[in-house]
Order: C-alpha cells, then sequence, then structure tokens
C-alpha cells in the first residue's frame, strides 16, 4: 500500500457541490438565471438567485438551507457571480454569461480547469491560511496533463491515471502542490509505483477531491475514462499543449506563499480580485469546442467524420468547415437533415432551395429550408453541447428571432439540438408564438435579452432522428 511520507502529507479540498451527479444540467439552468438578474443590491440578488435556484425540478420543497447551500457552492467553486460587499452590489459574471449565451459546457469546463488552483478564493480565508502556510502553489489540471505527457514521452504510451493515485501522488503530496520537486520525479515515482503494482487507498471521501477535477477533466474533453483509468485525449491535443506551455496564475497570494505567513484579512483583501480573475476575458480559440473530437470515439473517426462534413458543407456553398464553432456545426447538421428529410420525400429537385443563412444577415432563422409541398420553413438552430445528456429543456430567442417567429407564425421553427458524447438528439419546435398562446410552452421575458422558453417534450414538440446527408 503506497503511502505519502509523512512530512510531506497534507490534504487539499475545494467545494463539492451537492448537485455534482447533475451537474451540467444545474450549471446550464443557473448560468440562465444568473445572466438575467444581472447586476443587483446583494440582498437582491441573493433573495432572487434563491428564488431562481427553487424552480429547478426536485427543489420546489427543499429547505432554505439547501438553496443557500446550492448559491454558495456555485459561487465559490464556479465564480458565476462577483459580490463585492463593500459597494453592495452583485452581478453576474463573464463565465456565467458566456455558458447562458453560448450553451457550451465542455468549454465552460475547460476554461474552469485553466483558471482553478490552490489556493483559491472558493475555499474559506482560513483553509486558504494554511495552504499559504505549507507553501502550497498547485494547479491541478495542469500538473495532470504534465504528468501524462512526460509519461507518455517516457513510455511510448498513453498512460491512465486512478482516481487513487491522483490523490496520494498528486493532490496530498507536499513535494508537487509545493513544487518541491521536478515533473521528471513525479514521473518516475508514478510509473515505477505503477511497475511494483502498489495499491492506494481508494476510500470514497479520500479520493473525492482529486476525483471532481478527473470528472471534471472528462466533461472538458481533456481526459477519456475507462475502467476507473483517465487517458489524455489525443483530439485535444492543441487544448492540452496551450494548458501546459501556457500556466495562467492569480498572484494576489504570491508574497504570502513567499513568506509563508498570511492573515485573515490580507486573505479577504482577495477575494474579489480572485473571482475577477476566474471571470477574465480569453482568447475562445484555445478553448473552443472541437464538436467533432468530442462525438469521435478515436483519430479514424474524427478524420472520416472531417471529411463527411466538409462535403455537407461544400454542398451548402460554404468554403471551409469550422468544425470549432458550435453555431456552424450545429447549423450544418440542421441542413444535413433537411438536405435528407427532402430527398427520402422524393423531392431532389428542391435541394437547391435549402440554404444556410449567415449571421450577419440578422433575419432571424439560421436556416432556409422547403416542405414537400413547397412551402417555406424558416428554422432558427439551438444547439447544446454537452458531455453527457441534458434533461432541462429550454433555450433563447433574442428580441429579433421572437419577432421573425411571430411573423412567421406556422412557417418558423426551432430545431432544439442537443450534442454529447452519447447521442446526437433533435427536437423540433413549429411555431413558438402559438405554442406559448396555446399554454405547450412557457416564457419568460427580457426586454433587452429577448424570450427565454421552457418548453416540456411531451407537448411542445417532437423528438426527431437526426439524420445525415451523405
Amino acid at each position: 500500500m503506497y503511502k505519502v511520507p509523512e512530512k510531506y502529507y497534507f490534504r487539499i479540498h475545494h467545494v463539492r457541490p451537492r448537485f455534482k451527479n447533475n451537474i451540467e444540467n444545474v450549471l446550464i439552468f443557473v448560468a440562465e438565471e444568473i445572466q438575467r438578474l444581472g447586476e443587483q443590491s446583494c440582498a437582491d440578488f441573493k433573495k432572487n438567485l434563491n428564488t431562481a435556484i427553487r424552480r429547478f425540478p426536485g427543489n420546489f420543497n427543499a429547505v432554505e438551507k439547501t438553496i443557500n447551500n446550492w448559491r454558495t457552492e456555485i459561487s465559490a467553486l464556479f465564480g458565476f457571480y462577483i459580490e463585492n460587499k463593500e459597494v453592495g452590489i452583485t452581478k453576474a459574471s463573464q463565465r456565467a454569461i458566456d455558458l447562458a449565451v453560448n450553451q457550451d459546457l465542455v468549454q465552460f469546463f475547460k476554461i474552469f480547469l485553466y483558471f482553478f488552483q490552490y489556493p483559491g478564493g472558493h475555499v474559506k480565508p482560513h483553509e486558504i491560511q494554511k495552504y499559504i502556510e505549507n507553501g502550497i502553489r498547485f494547479k491541478p489540471a495542469y500538473k495532470i496533463l504534465e504528468l501524462l505527457t512526460k509519461s507518455k514521452e517516457v513510455t511510448g504510451k498513453n498512460i491512465g491515471i486512478s482516481k487513487a493515485e491522483a490523490t496520494h501522488l498528486l493532490f496530498n503530496d507536499l513535494r508537487v502542490t509545493s513544487g518541491l520537486e521536478s515533473i521528471n520525479a513525479t514521473v518516475e515515482r508514478f510509473l515505477q509505483n505503477k511497475e511494483y503494482r502498489l495499491e492506494y487507498d481508494w476510500t470514497g471521501d479520500v479520493i473525492r477531491y482529486a476525483g471532481d477535477i478527473l470528472d471534471y477533466m472528462v466533461i472538458a474533453n481533456l481526459l477519456k475514462s475507462y475502467n476507473g483509468q483517465f487517458y489524455l485525449n489525443s483530439l485535444e491535443q492543441n487544448t492540452i499543449d496551450f494548458f501546459i506551455n501556457n500556466p495562467k496564475w492569480f498572484t494576489n497570494y504570491d508574497h504570502m506563499i513567499k513568506t509563508r505567513t498570511a492573515n485573515i484579512d490580507d486573505i479577504r483583501d482577495a477575494q474579489v480580485p480572485w473571482f475577477e480573475f476566474v471571470n477574465q476575458a480569453v482568447d475562445v480559440n484555445f478553448f473552443i469546442t472541437d464538436i467533432l473530437a468530442l462525438i469521435s470515439e478515436d483519430e479514424e473517426q474524427y478524420h472520416n467524420m472531417q471529411h463527411s462534413y466538409a462535403e455537407l458543407l461544400r454542398r451548402a456553398e460554404s468554403n471551409n468547415l469550422r468544425t470549432k464553432e458550435i453555431g456552424d456545426l450545429g447549423e450544418s447538421l440542421a441542413y444535413g437533415h433537411e438536405c435528407k428529410r427532402i430527398s427520402l420525400g422524393g423531392r431532389e429537385d428542391l435541394l437547391h432551395l435549402i440554404k444556410l443563412i449567415p449571421t450577419s444577415f440578422a433575419v432571424g432563422y439560421d436556416l432556409q429550408s422547403v416542405e414537400l409541398d413547397e412551402r417555406k420553413r424558416y428554422i432558427e438552430v439551438k444547439t447544446t453541447i454537452s458531455n453527457k445528456n441534458i434533461s432541462f429543456h429550454r433555450f433563447h430567442l433574442t428580441p429579433n428571432e421572437w419577432n421573425t417567429a411571430k411573423s412567421l407564425s406556422d412557417r418558423y421553427f426551432v430545431y432544439r439540438l442537443y450534442i454529447s458524447k452519447e447521442a446526437k438528439k433533435l427536437y423540433i419546435l413549429q411555431n413558438p408564438d402559438q405554442l406559448y398562446k396555446d399554454n405547450k410552452i412557457d416564457m419568460m421575458l427580457n426586454r433587452q435579452m429577448g424570450m427565454e422558453i421552457t418548453f416540456n417534450p411531451e407537448v411542445s414538440g417532437e423528438f426527431q432522428e437526426l439524420l445525415s446527408w451523405k
């Protein structure tokens, strides 16, 4: 049984959300609610966010303590809002706004992991004080990717790491978390322990925190998980290289770490800067989701799918395949679906009428299609990207999209696409304005941002097989 030498043992931890098993649904929902709240007094923001959290399925009868815990856990760990008690204002954070708008959980977790570190404002000040006093300066996602990359260089193989190995070799060892040893020394111990087949303490509570980060890295598509082992995802090599070569560090604790002394007031003074740090602007080109990489099992399948969608977009008279843009690929999937639907209906003579509409045209829909009887069909495509299937059904229409939906009535369709590792699902709603009048969808108005629409899959429309054009 491998154990960290006692003089190097220090267990680190972070806030662990109670909703972890349903984290993707919860984060999408709460991000949208926080975006809607915008900027309010601290008291109003807290009250209104609690009310919103209570609307999440299963929370209606929850005690107030549970609702408060959800709110504070989301704030502390994911930085969804910035609370400035000195001026009495709380505002939606950039990360929450980005997730609400982009509906891309894979990208969200990449950015979250890129900034996440110990010490950080995701734990209480007295816990941060302990980390500082022990000289901890540790970015877990960076260190995991660095360890696996170096191990691959040494062995020539894609070596996996377990939650127990990550716990005892990285998270709970001051040689790693405070930078007392080189990555090469850590790799040597990691590989040697594998060679000797040493066992580890797998107790659930012990491996919990390293396990969380590894799970989040799978959601971010940086790692793949097989039989309890976590491996580098070679299809995300560009992002992995960026993580390793461009670590971003919150420096406000550094002078304290250097002297290994800190008082609580200094740590509290760093709280607002911490949340501003994790919400800073990023170059999304390094974090944007390659949907084909997400849904491909291996490089061969990835390259085959690239070829298929390149052919599809050539048919759509597009010059290139931007697989790293959610909307574009979602729209191309819908385009392929429409081409196949019309072809199966025996009206290939109408295929030239199916067109992708450039965003710059601002017509209120993404795709112009046609019925078999030659009537027009105008389609707005709403895509959500996740690691697992999303079960909370909602989408946003801008003021322009909503006005277009009302004016086009039964010729306006929303294609709600859910893309995950598990499945590609298509849900179709026709004539949102009439659906609202018939009480088949719920709608919340924000005059600046448009409409937030929640629908019931049993009555609002129908799931259809997502057809592929080949």
